[in-house]
């Protein structure tokens, strides 16, 4: 989207992402104790280092960490290419190891994040600003930190807990347990500090931490509770969502397509937390990998896209409800020109100087003997379901192939969807704004949305489904399939010579070796 917190990235306080080792290198900064900001605008530029460095990875890296070990999403090679030294092979098959490209970069990136917000808290602390300007911004910042901490948490497990800045003494690792505990009180500390959305300030904290992003962040770690500490927190899993529930400026969008379009921004009712992109921000290359580069034309651009990301058909195959509409941020089948507002008319797509319909098959068929390849023929770069859910920016340029789609982190329908699992895993239904809020009854709010079919006696392994259905390309895939225990199921592919890697370790990423080898207080995962 647009300029909203996007100051955050055009700021030249930028600093580079820097490991949790390295958190004692010096800092090139505008602001010092005596130049310390005094106006709103002063203090976006401060803060701006937070979200930039938010949205550098997040879109591409973290999210293949989270999509690509999943069914949900797969980028196989063609005849070598896309291959790129195997790192999405070893996504795909659970076969990562300690000095795994992804791994290694997005450990420096949440820790780069969590050495950012400790800096900038150290000259807030020392600043003379006012105290209630001083007491939000620590808020805000200290929310911010834990979305960060929260975001390695889950994909490392055990790690070092960083609030100082400089670090003087190297951080040893701490119990998932422990980061859980830490994570949870800070953000019970600040929630009261923040603002709450209204109709008047949307656009002014679009972007930025408020009351609802900070419940709906501990509602998502009370949801995987069980996984992250041992112990299950169904029933404050639902009273986090109520605490969001009950604001009613926050609703369902009446189109599920408008929430990922590219001018999708502080106007969609349901975005709780979102990371603002334009075509500036790097990060936001869904078109790049993921949209099939035959159909550009017919999209109303041109630029050089990969042909490579598509899903699995296992996954696809969930999208099979009648009359739903996130059927529709799928390509397959048989191609028509787009209308424009994310659906599509009835005039055939060709290919580039033909006139052969352009039609994308759902199977992915390797090649004998090839690792996770499907060949490089017009048949086989035709294979793969793509995703059109961010439905492509066509002001895309060939300069920077970024989308200026925002990509939302956390919505009101996952509020209401944990809410409904929480319910089913044992917690009691509670009452909302005068309504008995049971499991089905909020599934169906979402499928009512969908345009597909009410469910009666919804169970855990149908919400399950649900979920695929609503949030598939956002992140959660690899999270949901371990809090349901189904992380190491395989689907095998015609032709595969590689078979998954079972082992139950892999459910928590490595700490990087470089980052042990500089710091030896840290202590690897079990299984590496």
């Amino acid at each position: 989207m647009k300029k909203i917190i996007i100051l955050c990235a055009t700021i030249t306080v930028l600093i580079g992402t820097f490991s949790c080792t390295k958190l004692d290198v010096p800092v090139e900064s505008q602001y010092v104790k005596s130049n310390f900001p005094v106006n709103d605008a002063d203090y976006n530029a401060l803060l701006g280092t937070i979200y930039s460095n938010l949205s550098s990875q997040y879109a591409i890296p973290y999210w293949r960490m989270q999509e690509l070990s999943t069914d949900e999403a797969i980028l196989p090679a063609r005849d070598g290419n896309f291959d790129d030294g195997g790192q999405y092979r070893q996504l795909h098959y659970h076969s990562w190891t300690f000095d795994h490209p992804n791994v290694t970069n997005i450990w420096q990136w949440g820790f780069g994040g969590v050495n950012t917000c400790n800096r900038i808290l150290s000259l807030v602390n020392a600043s003379s600003s006012p105290e209630p300007k001083k007491v939000a911004t620590i808020a805000e910042i200290k929310a911010m930190r834990a979305l960060y901490m929260y975001f390695m948490m889950d994909l490392y497990g055990n790690i070092p807990i960083i609030t100082d800045f400089p670090v003087v003494n190297q951080p040893g690792t701490e119990s998932r347990a422990k980061v859980f505990q830490f994570i949870e009180s800070e953000l019970l500390s600040v929630v009261q500090l923040l603002p709450t959305k209204t109709s008047a300030n949307a656009t002014l904290y679009y972007g930025r931490p408020t009351k609802a992003m900070v419940f709906s962040l501990l509602e998502k770690m009370y949801l995987n509770a069980q996984v992250y500490t041992g112990i299950a927190k169904n029933t404050q899993t639902v009273a986090m969502a109520d605490s969001v529930l009950k604001n009613n400026n926050y609703s369902l969008d009446a189109k599920y397509r408008d929430i990922f379009l590219p001018n999708n921004g502080p106007q969609i009712n349901e975005t709780i937390f979102a990371i603002p992109y334009d075509q500036q921000i790097p990060g936001n290359q869904f078109t790049r990998f993921g949209f099939f580069y035959y159909l550009a034309n017919a999209y109303g651009f041109n630029v050089g896209l990969s042909i490579a990301m598509s899903t699995t058909p296992e996954f696809y195959n969930r999208f099979n409800l009648p009359g739903d509409v996130r059927t529709k941020t799928w390509l397959a089948g048989p191609q028509f020109a787009p209308d424009g507002s994310g659906g599509f008319t009835t005039q055939p797509v060709y290919y580039p100087g033909g006139t052969t319909q352009i039609y994308i098959e759902p199977k992915l068929t390797l090649v004998p003997g090839k690792p996770m390849d499907l060949g490089n023929t017009i048949a086989s770069q035709s294979e793969g379901v793509r995703s059109l859910k961010y439905y492509p920016d066509p002001t895309i340029i060939q300069a920077t192939r970024l989308n200026g789609n925002d990509v939302p982190v956390l919505r009101l329908a996952d509020v209401m969807m944990m809410k409904a699992e929480a319910i089913l895993r044992g917690a009691s239904a509670t009452v909302v704004n005068g309504e008995l809020q049971t499991a089905d009854v909020l599934v169906n709010k979402i499928r009512t949305r969908a345009g597909a079919p009410a469910v009666v006696g919804i169970d855990l392994n149908s919400l399950l489904d649900e979920r695929a259905r609503e949030f598939s390309w956002e992140t959660w895939r690899r999270n949901d399939l371990i809090r349901f225990g189904q992380f190491e199921t395989e689907y095998t592919l015609p032709n595969d010579v590689l078979t998954l890697n079972k082992d139950v370790t892999r459910r928590l990423y490595p700490i990087p070796s470089q980052e042990i080898k500089l710091n030896p207080k840290l202590i690897q995962n079990p299984g590496y």
